[in-house]
């Protein structure tokens, strides 16, 4: 039973070392890393991947493995993508068997996971350069960004499969501004910027937070994921949009609406928060969300909570944020595993489920995050990248010196 709590930085640091386990254990001699620690034993997620070569630089910088170490895991990861894994024009199949890239689950060519996985390798190449970067800008300069826009919406299509082609669209906001930035600064297949300024941006308040541009389902990770890479801190986009801000009001909108649904759920409190795409008692569920949002809340939520949510959100609400994490270490010492904090769990239920598996990406948003909310380490290396730059201007996000900076 561990006895000596552990408050602020210094469990942020414990965190973070133990999650950036997860990506040095789980991963093969050809970099995929593991979809989840469960369930999945030959099946690697493109996204994890990307998360795992951020936690690469993190992992040097760390001193958790060294630098010549990082360099070769590196190497071999963009080999793997450039040679081995399925894909096409450019992108990758969502899962993939774990030692020989082909395609895994019936799963679909997925543009968001193959963004995630790209902002990884562009990172990557900043940080390590030479040969790295040189691959890294060819994995990008093959996707065919135009491929995947459906010309009748102007929006990027949600899926597709060659069995049935492309469906849904990226019609409203969600995790995906990455999206449009690497895309119109493609030098290859760009496309038009007018595609950012397309997708739907509804707008509603939660008790006293004001004018959330909100996502279908209100989860976590569609504030995060974008956020991760790229650092949108006091920045705004032509029509005035902050989307840091709009993270920051969503995120405390979703601790919210957990401490108004307490007498509903035992497992939500105002250190209990954080409701995203998580495991639950049965199964994965990308469903849990808070107000506002579209879908039907009494039934997606069940009562779980993944601590990625919390954690996830260090950037824009440190405070909440890291008692969120001191409840989660300190007083729910069935949570701590061997890779730092569990996925998820549920006290509604007769008896306390824990999730038995770690995932990929929910290690992946808290690994990021915490370093940025601790040094910005990502956002300094990812924001020296040209496609990135050059993507923020040409869709117009810009500073706005009237905002004070996070760092």
């Amino acid at each position: 039973m561990r006895i000596v709590k552990l408050h602020g930085k210094d469990l942020l640091l414990k965190e973070l070392q133990h999650s950036l386990k997860y990506f040095i254990h789980e991963s093969n001699e050809n970099g995929l890393i593991r979809d989840k620690t469960v369930y999945s034993k030959n099946i690697a997620s493109i996204a994890a991947v990307g998360y795992g070569l951020a936690a690469l630089a993190i992992s040097v910088e760390r001193k958790v493995i060294k630098y010549e170490e990082g360099y070769e895991r590196a190497n071999r990861t963009l080999d793997t993508f450039l040679n081995n894994v399925e894909g096409e024009n450019g992108f990758f199949y969502h899962f993939v068997n774990m030692k020989n890239g082909k395609r895994e689950w019936n799963s679909e060519i997925s543009i968001i996971d193959t963004a995630i996985f790209i902002c990884g390798a562009l990172f990557v190449g900043e940080y390590f350069n030479g040969i790295i970067k040189t691959k890294a800008d060819k994995l990008y300069n093959r996707i065919n960004w135009k491929w995947y826009v459906n010309p009748k919406t102007n929006y990027f299509f949600m899926g597709y499969k060659p069995e049935i082609g492309f469906w849904g669209n990226w019609d409203m906001y969600a995790e995906q501004l990455m999206l449009y930035i690497l895309g119109v600064a493609s030098e290859k297949y760009p496309i038009n910027k007018d595609i950012y300024y397309e997708f739907k941006r509804p707008k509603k308040d939660y008790k006293d937070i004001k004018d959330i541009i909100f996502s279908y389902g209100g989860s976590l990770f569609t504030y995060q994921y974008s956020h991760a890479w790229i650092d949108f801190n006091g920045k705004k986009d032509i029509e005035g949009v902050d989307w840091f801000e709009n993270s920051r009001k969503a995120t405390l909108a979703n601790r919210e609406y957990c401490i108004n649904n307490m007498d509903k759920f035992k497992t939500f409190n105002e250190n209990s928060w954080g409701l995203t795409a998580s495991v639950g008692p049965s199964g994965y569920s990308g469903g849990y969300g808070a107000l506002p949002s579209f879908s039907n809340l009494d039934i997606e939520n069940d009562g779980t909570v993944a601590p990625c949510g919390a954690i996830g959100s260090i950037v824009f609400t440190p405070k909440e944020s890291i008692k969120a994490l001191e409840f989660f270490y300190n007083e729910c010492p069935y949570l701590w595993g061997k890779y730092g904090l569990k996925d998820s769990y549920n006290l509604a239920r007769t008896k306390r489920w824990v999730a038995k598996e770690y995932l990929g990406i929910d290690k992946g948003i808290e690994v990021l995050m915490i370093e940025n909310y601790l040094t910005g380490f990502v956002w300094k290396y990812m924001m020296k990248n040209k496609y990135i730059r050059n993507g923020l201007k040409i869709l117009g996000i810009t500073k706005n010196k009237n905002l004070q900076l996070l760092y």
